[in-house]
């Protein structure tokens, strides 16, 4: 699967469908993709059980904020809120639970508190939107930020979690952190188990389609200022080992010393493919700035939905804004989760 960068960057991003005529050549290209990624990126390591410990409550107009904690693998603990929509007379507990959403923060050194929290910043405040609209959210603590910062290091410092696992990555690592986080959803009565999605912004925004793309019990995902591809990116290295502060997949070094990439994450992102997937990206976007090659790979992901017969599950829109999470782009986020965790899982 490995592709030269350079050739890419001249040409284009590889075709999705290329080689695929029938459902069984997609499947198992996806399978190849899917092999590829855990390649580079690590294992996936059995989880503990859901053993979920309530800290704190406090009642907030329309909905319950628990400050909570839950293990993880390798002796891990993930400190998150959890947001449960008070039931009213015209906001009732539904029949098989409340949807839910894992809200993904981005690179923030608040962690979950950037997003769960009111006042917070501007268009950050997704967590908080959602349970007013009737979900049940869970907003945890990535590893290196919020109660997660390693002690005397500062936020998105992966410095430690490289001396203990040298050979695994915090995209994995995220990862499995996330897929417990769906665990704890499952395992909740309010919750309509059938019906979990995930929505980030930046490094939420590509957690999240991560996530969707390993974990089939995802319905539904939001990413906004999260896709990057190589391709066109005036700097892949972010993508591999950098001593300070955050390091991704390490194993993709070697590679985009020698001009070669082992996948391109458009090919990643249709892991997720046929889940419901919202994008956003913006032609302003400083940290992302590549938008024409962002195009491209949605457009290609466009045509693979549209090949499987489910057009109407994709969804992406490209404004000429910087790096954020507008609201009116927000508003029609909550709307896609609306319908594929609402009214279509019922």
């Amino acid at each position: 699967m490995a592709y030269s960068l350079s050739q890419v960057n001249r040409t284009g991003l590889p075709p999705l469908l290329e080689g695929v005529s029938d459902d069984s050549h997609w499947m198992d290209k996806r399978a190849r993709i899917r092999r590829t990624w855990l390649e580079y990126i690590g294992e996936l390591p059995e989880r503990p059980p859901v053993h979920l410990r309530r800290l704190s409550t406090s009642e907030e107009p329309g909905y319950m904020r628990h400050r909570i904690e839950y293990d993880t693998a390798y002796g891990d603990t993930i400190p998150a809120y959890l947001l449960v929509p008070t039931s009213s007379a015209d906001r009732a507990l539904p029949a098989n639970g409340y949807p839910a959403v894992l809200a993904l923060h981005p690179t923030h050194e608040l962690g979950k508190d950037d997003i769960a929290i009111v006042p917070g910043r501007p268009n950050r405040g997704y967590a908080v939107e959602l349970v007013l609209r009737g979900y049940v959210v869970l907003a945890p603590d990535a590893l290196t930020a919020g109660e997660r910062i390693y002690p005397g290091r500062s936020a998105f410092d992966s410095t430690p979690f490289y001396e203990l696992h040298p050979n695994w990555s915090t995209v994995a690592k995220n990862a499995t952190d996330h897929m417990q986080g769906v665990d704890v959803l499952t395992s909740l009565e309010e919750v309509d188990s059938l019906a979990i999605g995930a929505i980030g912004h930046s490094f939420g925004g590509y957690n999240a389609f991560f996530l969707a793309g390993l974990d089939n019990r995802v319905r539904a995902v939001v990413s906004s200022c999260g896709f990057s591809p190589f391709a066109g990116d005036p700097h892949p290295e972010h993508w591999g080992h950098r001593p300070y502060p955050y390091t991704h997949i390490p194993k993709v070094t070697a590679d985009l010393q020698a001009d070669r990439i082992p996948f391109d994450f458009h090919e990643i992102a249709a892991l997720c493919a046929p889940v419901p997937f919202f994008n956003y990206a913006g032609q302003q976007d400083a940290i992302f700035p590549h938008w024409r090659s962002v195009a491209e790979g949605m457009g290609e992901l466009a045509k693979l939905y549209g090949w499987l017969g489910k057009e109407d599950r994709f969804r992406f829109y490209l404004g000429e804004g910087i790096h954020d999470f507008p609201e009116e782009i927000r508003l029609l986020a909550y709307r896609f989760l609306d319908r594929w965790l609402k009214m279509e899982a019922n």
